[in-house]
């Protein structure tokens, strides 16, 4: 595994390693709908959003994760936003396995965080989703 790029995602569940995070669950975007897959990034910058835009209450969370199969660049970044995803960003209709977690991290700034969520705030109200299945 030595030359595998670290996965990792952004959330505000509270995982423990060996928890498996699966496609089904409630979406953290949109309506909000069953999730057909579960996405990663191998870049901490994208999961840092992740957990600062995702739904609930909690604190957000960067979970270390490995894919248990196939994974595929996340049509929703790639193309549309970021051609040649650079912000190496993936789907995958398999489970992720946690296997740890980054607990010294460091969020984007306040007035970034209001762009982004007043962003996906117009995106919500115009009734376009912000992840296509």
């Amino acid at each position: 595994m030595g030359d595998s790029p670290t996965y990792y995602h952004g959330t505000k569940a509270d995982l423990g390693v060996g928890d498996l995070i699966e496609p089904g669950r409630a979406s953290n975007y949109g309506r909000r709908g069953a999730a057909k897959f579960v996405y990663l990034s191998a870049t901490l910058d994208a999961a840092i959003w992740g957990a600062e835009l995702a739904v609930g209450d909690g604190r957000g969370r960067i979970y270390v994760v490995e894919p248990t199969g196939p994974i595929e660049d996340d049509p929703n970044l790639t193309d549309k936003r970021f051609p040649g995803n650079p912000t190496r960003s993936y789907r995958s209709a398999h489970p992720f396995r946690v296997v740890g977690e980054i607990l010294d991290w460091e969020g984007h700034a306040p007035e970034r965080l209001k762009e982004m969520r007043d962003h996906l705030d117009a995106l919500n109200r115009a009734g376009i989703e912000a992840i296509e299945d």
